[in-house]
């Protein structure tokens, strides 16, 4: 079992700056992709950015250029800094990961996500 835990969010006025943070804990071997989603009132949940485990990155369109995808792999942890936030990026972000269990299994894991608001 693993759990994924967000925090970091908030409210921030258009042009600020916010970093979230992705924590496991629980039994599991490895985590290979990380990414971060986000889903506005209305809408779908869309992929933000990804990390694989060697470092490759990839981001939405619309937030490359603003956002950058990390991790830590020490600490199971994953972050996605965010810069000059726009009100369009207001939305609930939640992690997402696949974990490789001690029977070398992979499954997909949600975090409860975090709330970010950007005001204009």
């Amino acid at each position: 079992q693993v759990d994924l835990v967000e925090s970091g969010g908030g409210l921030v006025q258009a042009g600020g700056s916010l970093r979230l943070s992705c924590a496991a804990s629980g039994r599991f071997f490895s985590i290979k992709r990380m990414g971060w989603y986000r889903q506005a009132p209305g809408k779908q949940r869309d992929l933000v950015a990804a990390i694989t485990t060697g470092g490759s990155t990839n981001y939405a369109d619309s937030v490359k250029g603003r956002f950058t995808i990390s991790r830590d792999n020490a600490k199971n942890t994953g972050y996605l800094q965010m810069n000059s936030l726009k009100p369009e990026d207001t939305a609930d972000y939640y992690c997402n990961a696949d974990v490789v269990d001690n029977g070398y299994t992979t499954r997909n894991a949600w975090g409860q996500g975090t709330q970010v608001t950007v005001s204009s």
